[in-house]
């Protein structure tokens, strides 16, 4: 059975009740919270800084899973980890030094991610699978939250999940990006088991624990989390 994880992506949050977001998601039963950094370069987009990470981790003690849509991320690698990052997420298409990227993410004492946009193909990252804790997968152009969802990225998860359970078993298989209760059934179907939801949860007319318990019930029934 593979281990479920939820991991509410506040993006979507309102940042003047940032505590108050995140305690309604954990209390829901979150066990991660998703971060998106992006430089406006790497992608069409200027968001969240180490300033919001070190808030987080000052109103959590759950697990923080920072993803790094920046070019040249190991520049940046160590004040995230210093602003109490637990995972760290880089994508393939950013450095030429993928490896050496994961190897510093270790270095610094947090877990290491991959991540690759839609357009990248699953065996852009096999190389580095040892090294990965996680996989992200873009399930929509990064830049932006409240994109559809692209279903031609499935494919490619159901090549990852082969190739992680060949190669690393361990290794965690996240899809971000469009994601609700009726496009999560399909991403677990295809071997995804870590979610992230930036609209779904924190824009759901009743409010973001409302939100997370939605994709919560969507989960198919073999699936429960662990």
């Amino acid at each position: 059975m593979r281990p479920v994880r939820f991991s509410p992506s506040i993006l979507a949050a309102d940042l003047t009740r940032l505590g108050e977001a995140i305690a309604a998601v954990t209390a829901q039963g979150a066990e991660w919270l998703h971060v998106d950094v992006m430089d406006g370069h790497f992608v069409p987009n200027l968001t969240l800084g180490t300033a919001i990470v070190a808030a987080a981790r000052r109103a959590t003690d759950r697990f923080l899973d920072v993803h790094l849509m920046v070019e040249r991320p190991e520049r940046l690698l160590p004040a995230f980890a210093q602003a109490g990052a637990d995972l760290l997420t880089v994508h393939v298409e950013a450095t030429p030094h993928i490896h050496r990227a994961l190897q510093q993410i270790h270095d610094l004492g947090c877990q290491a991610g991959v991540a690759l946009n839609p357009g990248t193909p699953a065996e852009a990252v096999f190389p580095v699978l040892p090294l990965a804790d996680v996989v992200l997968v873009m399930s929509v152009n990064p830049g932006f939250s409240g994109q559809a969802f692209l279903p031609e990225v499935l494919p490619k998860v159901r090549r990852l999940r082969q190739q992680i359970d060949a190669v690393h078993p361990q290794t965690m298989l996240e899809i971000d990006g469009g994601i609700n209760p009726q496009t999560l059934p399909l991403a677990w179907e295809a071997g995804a088991n870590v979610f992230v939801a930036a609209s779904a949860i924190f824009r759901h007319p009743q409010g973001p624990a409302a939100g997370l318990a939605a994709l919560q019930q969507a989960l198919p029934p073999a699936a429960a989390p662990a």
